[in-house]
């Protein structure tokens, strides 16, 4: 196995390279000397079980292997855009050459394994902090006599925590049956359901006490009485993620959490990785996104990777409750996409893609090398939730690389030097979904998927002529369904994600007659 590890290391030129062929064993390089075991586990940690681990320490190197490829493909995904730090030490990864680690009986390796079942023994499904150490046994027994429901309060309300944000959280523990979030005696709550104590157990062990952004928004976790949740809605305040077919109701954010969240908005950013609460465990990786660098722990929230998307959520969260202070976090709003399918690439279909997150002013596709493109969303925040959502995403056939540019602006042609079509000015596009401060589109952002939901739809259009419309392009419609109480509205499911991505594109703002044009955005919901 040595002798192979040498030959993907002579592989190493630079640091930025194409993480190479997926495989479920990831090579990690340029560890700093001191780094231990469960630090290295920790990186994997977010993204599935770490199977294996072997240490390169004379050579400030790791393989990680994950329980799948898919697990895999994530970590590396997402590390190529979010640089981890440990101790000041940028951290490089990529696919191994290697499907599979075998590990031998030296001392270095024993110690690797026996870090490996000491996570595994507490998290069961290979998610947590490594830096939370228990007995599994008795933590079984003391599940067995609680409940599946816990009670979340979140004290120090600096920023807004929504429903998606605690779903995000809570899910790296197991699946999340139903949440609902209320205010109550002027503090922000929230009933979570698992389906059985003994992950209930876990979360609470791992999550109890720590801060979601820096040194705000504690968690404070105990059993609930309930033993199981009636959700009436779907919407932001609850949900049941068994029965998608809830009707929504009107929800809007209460005022008490609305005055509260206003009350407590402070000057500053939400942290890129979250802080560790009082478990106050010693710091030993930062992640640096958007020019951050922000002390890390590897505290619960830290290793579960919360970063970018809780980031952005809450950031959308602000919006939507008027919060100021928020919107410039980071202050990086030009995105470099890159690995564009040159021949089917415009900026007006990046300009409709990336409007689902944010306001789209410009878009530049690359005179000499077509397939990168430089977008400039109309601020940071819209810029990341931009990157979090479609980084790794597939469109026109190929996997689009989503990163922050150093550029400022995207600036536009000199008069007389046209450059084929290939720079557009969307900045007064009548198709903005978020100009106006407080719409509803700020509390509808999805990540893509293959539902997707459609809206001012006409009284004289039936489902036949929608699912006629979209296979027009060729693709394949597995399903339709109208809202019970608004038939101006519609689910339907493509037959992949990368389809729905290329219908969005397609008939967002489709003329359907009677002076109604479609309107398209991803759903959270499936048929």
């Amino acid at each position: 196995m040595n002798s192979a590890n040498g030959n993907d290391s002579k592989k190493f030129k630079g640091d930025v390279r194409s993480p190479g062929v997926p495989s479920r064993v990831v090579h990690v390089r340029k560890l700093p000397n001191d780094i231990n075991e469960a630090e290295v586990i920790g990186l994997g940690l977010p993204f599935g079980k770490v199977t294996n681990l072997l240490m390169l320490k004379g050579k400030n190197q790791a393989f990680l292997e994950l329980n799948s490829e898919e697990c895999a493909q994530t970590m590396v995904s997402y590390y190529s855009s979010v640089t981890p730090v440990i101790r000041n030490h940028p951290i490089y990864m990529q696919y191994s050459t290697h499907k599979e680690l075998k590990t031998d009986n030296s001392p270095n390796q024993v110690r690797a394994q026996a870090a490996l079942q000491a996570v595994n023994a507490l998290h069961g499904g290979g998610m947590g902090s490594v830096a939370i150490s228990a007995d599994a046994g008795s933590m079984a027994g003391a599940a067995a006599a609680q409940s599946p429901v816990l009670r979340v309060i979140v004290e120090n309300l600096f920023y807004p925590v929504t429903l998606d944000v605690l779903h995000q959280i809570f899910s790296k523990f197991g699946t999340v049956l139903k949440i609902i979030t209320f205010t109550k005696n002027n503090q922000f709550q929230a009933l979570i359901q698992y389906a059985d104590a003994m992950t209930a157990q876990h979360a609470k062990m791992s999550l109890d006490g720590q801060n979601i952004y820096n040194a705000c928004c504690t968690l404070r976790i105990s059993f609930s009485k309930l033993t199981s949740l009636n959700v009436k809605y779907n919407n932001d305040k609850s949900r049941d993620y068994t029965r998608p077919d809830l009707p929504t109701a009107d929800s809007q954010p209460s005022l008490d959490h609305q005055t509260m969240a206003a009350a407590f908005a402070a000057p500053g950013i939400i942290s890129a990785s979250p802080y560790g609460g009082a478990h106050a465990f010693p710091p030993t990786f930062a992640i640096q996104q958007a020019g951050l660098s922000v002390p890390g722990i590897p505290s619960a929230l830290a290793s579960l990777g919360v970063g970018p998307t809780g980031m952005a959520a809450a950031a959308a969260a602000a919006s939507r409750l008027g919060l100021s202070g928020l919107a410039a976090a980071g202050g990086h709003n030009v995105l470099l996409v890159s690995n564009l399918n040159p021949e089917s690439v415009t900026p007006h279909c990046l300009f409709i893609l990336f409007g689902v997150y944010g306001d789209v002013m410009r878009v530049k596709i690359l005179f000499n090398k077509k397939e990168n493109a430089l977008i400039q969303m109309s601020d940071g925040t819209q810029a990341q939730l931009a990157m979090s959502h479609l980084n790794g995403q597939r469109l026109h056939g190929r996997a689009m690389r989503v990163t922050l540019s150093k550029h400022t602006t995207v600036q536009l042609p000199r008069e007389g030097h046209e450059d084929q079509g290939l720079t557009k000015d969307f900045s007064n596009s009548p198709l903005h979904r978020f100009k106006k401060p407080g719409s509803k589109n700020y509390s509808n952002i999805f990540p893509p998927s293959a539902t997707l939901h459609l809206s001012n739809i006409p009284p004289s259009v039936v489902e036949d002529d929608l699912r006629r419309l979209f296979a027009s392009s060729g693709a394949t419609v597995k399903a339709f369904k109208f809202f019970q109480k608004d038939r101006k509205m519609a689910l339907i499911q493509m037959g992949s994600v990368e389809e729905a991505i290329e219908s969005l594109i397609e008939f967002h703002n489709h003329d359907l007659g009677e002076n109604h044009h479609l309107r398209v955005s991803f759903s959270k919901s499936t048929i």
